[in-house]
């Protein structure tokens, strides 16, 4: 991006200057200047113009301007989540301990924990939130984020704010809802004091970077004087060395078994993981996830160098840090290769001088098509590959996600050990056979092989805090997982609730998982209730909602008498069907309306008495 005096309040030598530093800068030290830009007493067109103009890589700032404050403060702050799986709660509390320690009086909450209406006391507010299937808030921030879209939302002009957006560029709605936050948080009076970052899912570095801006850009006596670069580090830091093992420092640990859990002749493989944690330290819950950081198939790497011109022994620098790994190590452990966002498509398009590229990129409908089921290799292929060197071909690449799965053990069932249960994904598409890059790893495990992990707590999918409360899981295929997990903590501690599983799959010979497990606790009374729905071994397919359906009387009253309903598995599909027979047995067992159901069901998620775990 060059500067133009033509276009920008600046003279030539300010641009040539600007223009020569830059290209130097990294994407932190870009975030960072924003919000020290921000903060510094400026004309707010000098500081509406840098947020504009400054625009990073890995977290694209938000276009809309941040305003100095320089009015009298307030030293009190409140954080605000929303996070279906726990990644932006992590961050709003080391945001926290962060701010502390310099002074502020912080309050963290989930956005369901919060009166929406008391947003109107606030002075200062800091929104983290995800993005959760098309561009919809998690389940814990929808309470908040329709009273701020609805008629009752109050005037906010005494409200200073920023947002951290959470979200997977691979979706068409990228960070939507930390979007819309931004947007409606504008328009109902309050002052944006640092520009909205926007977080792909390698979001440490800009949501650190974003803590930084904030801290800087918030009114207080170290306003004076904003916080160097190093200082805020120190504090990061800091914190982060409380937690021993993560994404970015994960352990190895070693597989002690590796199962395939379905019959011969299934259409599917799913693979029961049971894994050590001696030495670790590492503790988790039932309803915690387990994080695993996963390499690309070899295979596959070798087939995208054999496409591409450069040597895969030549050195290449993959981070911010300068970590230096060789093109084909880069390819193997660190950028993902496996899946193409817009975004992606798009930065290649700047490197390169194909046509037929470029008309995909101007057609949005046709470049959504395309990246639909196509890898790394499709796109070298189809368009050939860009950049003069292997340095500037990885530039427009990401890190490879970790992968995150349900754990399916109790702790106090099994010390020093986490199971899991995963479903091995192939498929065809386009030609080409395409394996997943993380369930066909766990596949080839065998025992004695290291695989890197780290736990990743989720509390918005817990069990209920007096074990006599009655429980509904409803689990198809591998959501199975978790209440698994459940079943085995409510064994060991004695609880007395009663107990309701829902599971689905495709064959009741050959994909009934844990079966034996299932029925013991039916017979030792552990389990009070089992309904199963195996949808190809009847002439009319039945799935979960079905049974569901055919209990809704029974149901209805558990759920009268205190219940928790519990979701987990797919939420493109099968969540979204449970959750409208869910409101279809609300609304006739309850004798309400379609309104009133959905009322009633949002009072449960309020409660925290209808809990999903979906992905």
């Amino acid at each position: 991006m060059q500067l133009q005096v033509m276009n920008s309040p600046f003279n030539q030598e300010q641009a040539d200057l600007l223009n020569r530093l830059l290209p130097t800068l990294t994407e932190t030290q870009k975030i960072w200047l924003c919000g020290y830009l921000a903060s510094a007493k400026v004309e707010s067109s000098a500081a509406s113009y840098s947020a504009a103009a400054l625009e990073t890589k890995s977290a694209p700032v938000a276009q809309e301007s941040a305003q100095p404050v320089t009015e009298s403060f307030s030293k009190d702050v409140t954080i605000l989540y929303g996070s279906q799986t726990g990644n932006a709660q992590g961050i709003a509390e080391k945001a926290k301990k962060t701010l502390a320690s310099q002074g502020f009086n912080v309050t963290v909450s989930a956005m369901s924990d919060f009166k929406p209406n008391n947003v109107k006391k606030l002075q200062n507010l800091l929104i983290v939130v995800s993005t959760h299937g098309e561009g919809e808030p998690p389940d814990n921030a929808i309470t908040f984020y329709e009273f701020l879209h609805g008629k009752r939302a109050p005037k906010l002009d005494d409200l200073r704010y920023s947002v951290l957006s959470l979200g997977d560029s691979s979706y068409e709605f990228f960070c939507q809802t930390g979007k819309d936050f931004d947007k409606k948080l504008e328009e109902l009076g309050g002052t944006r004091i640092h520009p909205r970052v926007d977080c792909d899912l390698d979001y440490d570095e800009p949501a650190s970077a974003w803590v930084e801006g904030v801290l800087t850009a918030l009114p207080g006596e170290q306003s004076a004087e904003p916080a160097t670069t190093s200082a805020v580090h120190a504090t990061a830091n800091s914190v982060e060395t409380e937690v021993v093992y993560s994404r970015k420092n994960p352990f190895y640990a070693e597989v002690f078994e590796n199962i395939n859990l379905n019959g011969r002749g299934s259409n599917k493989e799913t693979r029961h993981l049971e894994i050590s944690l001696e030495g670790s330290g590492l503790t988790y819950q039932p309803g915690d996830a387990l994080g695993i950081v996963p390499t690309n198939d070899p295979d596959l790497v070798g087939e995208l160098v054999k496409e591409l011109p450069w040597n895969p022994d030549e050195s290449v620098v993959v981070d911010n840090g300068g970590q230096n790994l060789s093109f084909k190590e880069s390819l193997t452990s660190y950028f993902e290769i496996t899946v193409l966002t817009k975004g992606l498509v798009k930065k290649v398009g700047e490197q390169s001088t194909n046509k037929e590229l470029q008309e995909l990129i101007n057609d949005e409908e046709k470049l959504k098509e395309y990246i639909d089921g196509r890898d790394l290799i499709d796109l070298v292929r189809d368009f050939g590959p860009w950049g003069s060197s292997a340095q500037e071909f990885v530039s427009v690449l990401r890190k490879i996600p970790t992968r995150l799965y349900s754990i399916a053990s109790s702790l106090e069932a099994n010390p020093e050990e986490v199971h899991l249960t995963i479903g091995v994904v192939n498929y065809e598409a386009h030609g080409r056979e395409r394996k997943g890059v993380c369930s066909n790893l766990a596949a080839g495990l065998e025992p004695g092989d290291k695989l890197p992990i780290y736990v990743h707590p989720n509390t918005n999918f817990r069990l209920p805090e007096n074990p006599d409360t009655p429980i509904i899981m409803v689990g198809p295929g591998t959501g199975v997982a978790p209440f698994r997990a459940f079943m085995q903590e409510r064994e060991e501690i004695g609880a007395t609730g009663k107990s309701w599983m829902f599971f689905g799959d495709q064959h009741f010979v050959t994909d009934f998982l844990y079966q034996t497990e299932w029925q013991k606790w039916l017979k030792d009374g552990v389990l009070t209730k089992m309904d199963v729905a195996f949808s190809r071994d009847t002439e009319q397919k039945v799935y979960v909602q079905h049974r569901m359906l055919e209990n809704s009387k029974e149901l209805f009253q558990w759920i009268q008498e205190g219940a928790v309903f519990y979701v987990c598995g797919d939420k493109d599909r099968m969540a979204k069907d449970v959750q409208n027979t869910l409101i279809e047995i609300i609304e006739k067992e309850g004798n309400l309306s379609h309104e009133q159901a959905e009322e009633y069901l949002s009072n449960l998620r309020n409660e925290k008495r209808y809990l999903r775990d979906v992905y």
